[in-house]
């Protein structure tokens, strides 16, 4: 087990600001053939009815290869007592209530739902818009990836991504969308960081993993936190997963 001593753990200490809102990345499992029907109700009912209860609809996605038919979205909230009195009030509403008997007429449209709730970190800036692509420019392409962290080394992911990582994606070409970490008290709130990027296309995507991961500075960086937390900061062989997201051409941000 890697354990801090004081002076890495005083490194890796920052001030941390008040979380703004509350995150909530949700994943549909479509019944087979379901996933068009299933867009087909968020794209004409289900959007409108979130906002009319107070959720922001943050992003809608479909993994780029998508042989398990997710859909997987993000919404924000104030807090955790908005969100829950918004899914309520939402769960209770006669228009949804009509949405969903209509869709479901021959069948379910989701067999399986997920929810995490996750908070921004301190350097983490709220999602913005990112314009669609103009001309022959091929779609923007989102990135979801899950990060487990060894025994105690959280902290020092966190502050490697804070102090160089965001600032090194940025010089190769990913833009930095957000940056969160399980709610407090739920699974893998002390050992997670779950974020999202976006490229410009899969070509770029490609390109810019090769640069970023050949940057002498970045090579640097990686060494020196790795030797402050006692080997690598996150699971092997599988603590780092990624998942490539097409935005639905009904999400807010594309």
């Amino acid at each position: 087990m890697a354990l801090l001593t004081g002076a890495s753990i005083a490194a890796a200490e920052e001030p941390a600001k008040p979380a703004s809102r509350l995150y909530e990345l949700r994943t549909y499992h479509a019944e087979p053939g379901k996933l068009d029907a299933l867009n087909a109700r968020f794209r004409d009912h289900t959007l409108a009815l979130f906002t009319k209860h107070g959720m922001t609809n943050v992003g809608y996605w479909t993994p780029k290869d998508n042989p398990d038919n997710l859909l997987i979205y993000l919404l924000s909230f104030p807090d955790k007592e908005s969100r829950d009195k918004a899914w309520k009030e939402f769960g209770a509403d006669p228009d949804w209530k009509a949405a969903q008997t209509a869709s479901e007429a021959n069948g379910k449209l989701v067999g399986k739902i997920e929810s995490r709730l996750l908070t921004p970190t301190d350097f983490s800036s709220e999602p913005k818009g990112i314009p669609k692509p103009t001309g022959k420019e091929s779609a923007h392409l989102f990135e979801l990836r899950t990060y487990t962290a060894t025994p105690n080394n959280l902290p020092l992911l966190l502050k490697r991504f804070r102090e160089h990582t965001v600032k090194l994606f940025e010089r190769h070409g990913i833009t930095n969308f957000l940056y969160t970490t399980p709610a407090s008290g739920d699974p893998g709130a002390d050992n997670t960081l779950v974020y999202l990027i976006q490229h410009a296309s899969a070509d770029t995507q490609v390109k810019s993993w090769a640069d970023f991961r050949a940057d002498p500075e970045w090579v640097k960086v990686k060494a020196d936190s790795e030797k402050a937390g006692g080997g690598s900061l996150t699971v092997l062989p599988d603590g780092v997963k990624s998942v490539l997201l097409v935005p639905t051409d009904y999400s807010p941000v594309k």
